[in-house]
């Protein structure tokens, strides 16, 4: 984990154990850095001072922001799991859930998790092959949300599509010449997994084909379409809006 915003939320949630914090050089009283230390200090984990050089060499990001933190990997649950009710932030409801069509790029990954969790998202499927996974670089765009949800790791997203549907989930593929407008989805306030295609090509053929509904977001402008993080705010919080 790397950042200063996703160690922070790492150390709050204690969702895992985090075995070591790395701090670059001296930390400057009142910083991010420095709450961050205590919060370590709290929870008794281990902080070792080293080099600014020495910490960009041990990170995997171009910018760690003077804290890299060792922590067990995330649970990964199963796909039935993330269909049974969850409870968000005090409330219970059905699930609401993401899944990513071959998205490979770690930014917009990111970014669509920090969306996702703040939009009431209680789950994310990812596909096992031909899209990116959660790495250092995803957990810091991320910004500290992949400690708040639940991931599911699937051989094939045709199939936990498929699985889906037969578990009561409406499954909406999202599609630059989907059939209805995303404005106009009926089905936001039951169970719900958003489907997002990978930048550029879209859905799948498969996943498209099995999805319940196709929807679109209207564009207006002279662009042909939004890139994957913002179509995926767009529609993530139009369910959020219909649940609310």
């Amino acid at each position: 984990m790397e950042g200063r915003q996703a160690v922070r939320e790492l150390l709050i949630a204690g969702r895992r154990t985090v075995y070591e914090l790395l701090v670059a050089g001296d930390v400057e009283p009142g910083s991010t850095l420095e709450d961050i230390v205590d919060l370590a200090d709290e929870l008794r984990v281990p902080v070792t001072p080293i080099s600014a050089g020495r910490l960009e060499s041990v990170a995997r990001t171009e910018a760690p922001q003077g804290v890299v933190a060792r922590a067990a990997e995330l649970p990964d649950v199963e796909l039935e799991d993330l269909v049974r009710p969850a409870v968000r932030r005090g409330g219970g409801g059905p699930p609401f859930l993401l899944a990513v069509d071959g998205v490979t790029d770690p930014g917009n990954l990111g970014a669509l998790l920090r969306i996702a969790e703040c939009a009431g998202v209680t789950g994310v499927v990812l596909p096992r092959h031909r899209a990116v996974h959660v790495t250092p670089t995803v957990t810091k765009a991320a910004a500290g949300a992949v400690e708040y949800l639940s991931f599911s790791l699937v051989a094939g997203l045709p199939t936990a599509v498929t699985q889906l549907r037969e578990a009561g989930v409406w499954v909406v593929g999202l599609d630059a010449d989907g059939e209805t407008p995303i404005h106009e989805l009926t089905v936001a306030d039951a169970p719900v997994c958003l489907v997002l295609g990978a930048e550029g090509a879209g859905l799948s053929r498969l996943v498209r084909q099995r999805c319940d509904v196709v929807a679109s977001i209207p564009l207006h402008g002279q662009l042909a379409s939004l890139n994957v993080a913002s179509a995926g705010a767009i529609a993530c919080y139009e369910v959020a809006r219909r649940r609310a």
